[in-house]
């Protein structure tokens, strides 16, 4: 359930950050196993609970040192029903696993919120598949059918948004985007691209965001790119940069690495 007195990123001057990449902090800095790249399964346990809660922590503490707001994203990239069932989990924990998720980020919030008031939570959802490569492309219905599932246990909840993170073909993210229509729920849409600037399906982003934009009844709040180094991009970006596809977007999670995906 969208919080009303949540103001959300597009709807503020300030600037908001995020954090820098929770699955490759825990498996390359801190040395943790997850299964299928699933942080939502350290969830299982104290010691895991808390790796993720100090994860964000220090993100908050970030924000708070250079003023800004911060958008606590959930640890759910991975909790939809096809990757729970692959790690080993019945489908029907869905509700469970995303409900305790955003509660860690309600808690924080609770914990941080003196000291930074513009504090968003957002539902995080992934790729029914890989999130580079397209593979079996659902049709726009059919992603709206399989994602509801994993939204509609977020909107009641107190996700402010949902986001979809790493969507990598068109008929996914519309599908997202109007399953978080039919919950009332505002959603931002997060593509990455390849080295050429394009969707690993082969949309350019310019024909992915404004297909998107037509293509439901309550746009997305704003567009992001997100797993792709800037080189990528930013040719792209330029080449349009008087063009209205480029002002719906407003946030990037760049990666490091200017390596493909391939």
């Amino acid at each position: 359930m969208a919080n009303s007195k949540t103001t959300l990123p597009n709807a503020s001057a300030n600037l908001f950050l995020t954090d820098g990449g929770l699955e490759t902090t825990l498996v390359f800095l801190e040395g943790y196993e997850l299964p299928c790249f699933a942080a939502f399964d350290l969830l299982k346990d104290e010691k895991g609970y808390n790796a993720i809660r100090d994860y964000y922590r220090r993100y908050l503490n970030i924000a708070i040192d250079f003023k800004t707001g911060f958008i606590l994203e959930s640890p759910t990239w991975r909790a939809n029903p096809d990757w729970i069932e692959k790690i080993g989990y019945p489908k029907s924990a869905t509700l469970e696993i995303n409900r305790k998720a955003v509660q860690l980020l309600v808690n924080l919030k609770e914990e941080f919120q003196d000291a930074l008031p513009a504090i968003v939570i957002s539902g995080c959802v992934g790729p029914r598949g890989d999130g580079y490569k397209p593979g079996n492309k659902m049709t726009v219905e059919e992603a709206q059918e399989y994602h509801s599932k994993q939204i509609e246990v977020f909107a009641d909840t107190h996700v402010d948004m949902v986001s979809a993170i790493t969507m990598n073909y068109v008929e996914e993210a519309i599908g997202i985007a109007r399953a978080a229509n039919a919950v009332n729920l505002p959603v931002v849409i997060s593509f990455t691209v390849e080295t050429n600037g394009k969707l690993p399906g082969g949309e350019g982003l310019k024909e992915a965001i404004e297909q998107v934009d037509e293509s439901v009844n309550e746009p997305p709040i704003y567009f992001m790119i997100n797993c792709a180094h800037p080189t990528h991009f930013i040719g792209v970006m330029q080449e349009g940069i008087n063009e209205q596809w480029t002002k719906r977007i407003k946030g990037i999670r760049a990666n490091a690495s200017c390596k493909s995906h391939a």
